[in-house]
């Protein structure tokens, strides 16, 4: 089966400084792949350089069946590749509803609109609530519920997620981990970056870890998380 993403030997970095040495990644259709590692690993950088945010230096990307290294980032993005950034980036003068309305900008999505705001209002339904609200008056957990959901309005053939977690509450995070759960029953393909790395395990099919910007250990995640070496390391054990 094709791969619904794959990045091959990817070269990048910033200015002079390289980050990534060479990194490989494969997506398989309706799987929910983990990306994880320490800080400063380069997990947000390969993110950012498959969304082209980040062009590489060496190295491609193939999506859907079609190298999209040179493409910009829009382009990628309208053709279903989808990123949830770190800290949500939200426009916080806009309202809920606009910014969801924001995230079905391509003609792909723009057909589907209403559909999806109906799927995103049942999957949050405090997002309903709150729709003609300001996202930047939201919680912290309400505005990333925001954040996944207008990416969920792009149609995603891909979905990425950077930092689901990052400074939520227990119970919030039980929430949207919850939900990427329904997505991949739902079949969507999924890549997640996530310092929570037991919770990361848990959901996923598939991991990667990522050390000093090389793929440093690659396998199914159940078997992953039973490894001595990933449970001293990332998960406290």
């Amino acid at each position: 089966m094709a791969a619904a993403l794959e990045v091959t030997e990817l070269v990048t970095g910033y200015g002079e400084v390289q980050i990534l040495w060479g990194v490989s990644l494969r997506l398989e259709p309706g799987r929910l792949t983990a990306l994880v590692g320490s800080n400063g690993a380069g997990k947000t950088t390969l993110l950012r350089a498959a969304t082209g945010l980040l062009p590489a230096w060496r190295g491609s990307v193939v999506f859907a069946g079609h190298d999209v290294t040179r493409l910009p980032a829009h382009a990628r993005a309208a053709e279903g590749l989808a990123l949830v950034p770190e800290g949500r980036q939200l426009f916080a003068d806009m309202t809920v509803l606009e910014n969801l309305e924001l995230g079905a900008f391509s003609r792909r999505a723009q057909p589907g609109l209403r559909r999806n705001l109906e799927r995103v209002f049942e999957m949050f339904p405090r997002l309903a609530d709150r729709r003609g609200q300001k996202a930047g008056t939201l919680s912290g957990g309400e505005q990333q519920m925001v954040a996944v959901a207008r990416g969920l309005m792009a149609e995603p053939k891909v979905l990425m997620l950077d930092e689901l977690s990052l400074g939520l509450s227990p119970r919030l995070v039980l929430d949207l981990f919850e939900s990427l759960r329904r997505l991949k029953a739902e079949g969507l393909t999924m890549l997640l970056v996530e310092q929570n790395v037991a919770m990361a395990m848990a959901v996923s099919d598939y991991a990667y870890v990522l050390a000093e910007g090389r793929v440093h250990l690659e396998g199914e995640a159940s078997e992953l998380a039973r490894k001595e070496e990933v449970r001293r390391a990332y998960l406290g054990l």
